[in-house]
């Protein structure tokens, strides 16, 4: 059994990752803040004797004694609803210090460490799909600067413990990422979609739609997060994890008014600044050194994330 620490563990992608590896036998201590994360996310495994919650930011150090053997920081808001405006220098403190203090925990501890890094490392690709050997191509004082400098310098932090001190680490890019468990305020295009199809809202599209982005559902992101975690020693990363089928927002717009059955008109809104035209994941590497590719289509990935959030409505009482 491994005791395996992961910040952020109540937010969509760390519940899911929680649940997952509590279910393989291991040992789980949950940190987070619940900035953006959710106790409700994870309530069904609180009184499961092998986890553990606790309420803490790790933008201050961590006082953590267990032998930890490995550690997922997926600690940071992730979306520009929650990173922009007040948040911004919050967001990159998280990025920055918050992975040095995990970094130190994971030196004391000899412990093996993944950051959750992201596609928007990117910027607005001039390469397209984005392969790992691509430098970016980032605008360092727009708005989502905060969001994607601060992973781009918690990246080079990352390999310098690995340079300096030769500490384990493995690095992952992830791509548009959905599923149960995101927020109904995520600010994301396929919760805000969904959301404002089941409300009869007009669906809000920034620009004229033509904009592309690939969708990949939380299971198969999962999966892959854990195969790079326990990949051999020698495979650092940066690796990109996503789903390499893209299509316009538009499309996506589309399936989903078609699946929630609404009434729902396309309304089109103003681009907001630095908002990348397309992202798209070349996933050979990830495909060649981790065997992975994912098998859940749009489709399907849709139909469980909108059965969720009607669930989530019809059964705990929300409130849309």
């Amino acid at each position: 059994m491994k005791t395996i620490l992961i910040a952020g563990g109540t937010g969509f992608l760390g519940s899911h990752l929680s649940k997952r590896l509590l279910n393989d036998e291991n040992k789980i201590i949950c940190v987070d803040n619940n900035y953006t994360g959710r106790i409700e996310n994870i309530e069904s495994i609180l009184s499961n004797p092998n986890f553990e919650f606790v309420e803490h930011d790790i933008i201050e150090p961590l006082d953590i004694l267990s032998n930890i053997d490995q550690i997922y920081n997926l600690a940071c808001p992730a979306s520009p609803k929650h990173y922009q405006g007040k948040a911004s220098i919050y967001t990159t403190k998280t990025s920055v210090i918050g992975s040095l203090n995990l970094l130190e925990l994971a030196k004391i501890n000899n412990a093996r460490i993944l950051q959750a890094s992201t596609s928007e490392i990117y910027g607005e690709p001039l390469v397209h799909p984005q392969i790992e050997s691509y430098k970016g191509n980032v605008n360092p004082i727009g708005i989502r600067a905060c969001y994607d400098e601060g992973k781009r310098c918690a990246e080079s932090l990352f390999f310098d413990y690995y340079r300096e001190h030769s500490l384990e680490i493995k690095i992952v890019r992830i791509f548009n990422t959905y599923g149960p468990f995101m927020n109904v305020d995520d600010g994301r295009v396929v919760s805000n979609f969904i959301i404002q199809g089941l409300k009869g809202e007009d669906i809000t599209i920034h620009g004229d739609g033509s904009k592309t982005r690939s969708f990949c559902y939380v299971d198969d992101l999962i999966e892959v997060m854990i195969r790079m975690m326990n990949s051999e020693k020698s495979f650092t990363g940066p690796v990109n994890i996503g789903n390499p089928n893209e299509f316009t927002i538009h499309e996506l717009a589309e399936k989903i008014i078609t699946k929630v059955n609404t009434n729902s008109k396309i309304a089109y809104k103003d681009l907001p600044l630095d908002d990348p035209s397309q992202r798209c994941p070349d996933i050979s590497l990830a495909n060649n050194k981790l065997n992975w590719k994912p098998v859940v289509e749009l489709n399907e990935g849709l139909d469980k994330t909108i059965e969720y959030f009607k669930n989530l409505i019809e059964n705990e009482g929300f409130i849309l």
